[in-house]
């Protein structure tokens, strides 16, 4: 599978554990950075281009590291046709896989260690979608995104 991963300043140390991970998998690994400013990377440039690589369908799915992963949530849910969440702990991720088919994962870089971090992302990787109901909920979000792009929502 294609994943584009990026982070903020803050997510420096854990993106490369997690293309440790991904890599160990057999994934095809796309980084994202952005410039480095006041040695900061503001989050929402690196999330922008791993939602975008998401949205045109360049790379199956991304993962996004800040200090809580809100803020990059936040920007990658702006594209069409991503699906992003913070997940903190590998039923959250087994969920949003089979129940939302969340293509974006959000991590905290401030708040998960290394054992929680490698089953997060490995729970997320191996777990498919289930379609049927959810699927029916997945078209209601495509609608309401086409909704807004053509300015019907209000």
């Amino acid at each position: 599978m294609r994943i584009a991963i990026g982070s903020d300043h803050r997510g420096v140390t854990m993106r490369a554990k997690v293309i440790e991970i991904l890599r160990q998998h057999g994934h095809d690994v796309t980084e994202c950075t952005g410039e480095v400013c006041d040695n900061t990377v503001d989050y929402p440039d690196v999330a922008r281009q791993v939602a975008a690589l998401v949205s045109k369908n360049e790379v199956e799915r991304g993962i996004l590291i800040c200090g809580t992963g809100i803020g990059m949530s936040i920007v990658a849910n702006k594209f069409p046709n991503v699906r992003a969440a913070v997940c903190g702990d590998e039923l959250t991720a087994e969920i949003s896989r089979r129940h939302n088919n969340l293509n974006v994962l959000c991590l905290s870089g401030d708040m998960l260690g290394a054992k929680a971090l490698d089953g997060i992302v490995t729970k997320w990787l191996e777990t498919g979608f289930e379609a049927g109901r959810h699927l029916r909920r997945i078209e209601k979000i495509r609608h309401i995104e086409d909704d807004v792009n053509q300015g019907r929502i209000f």
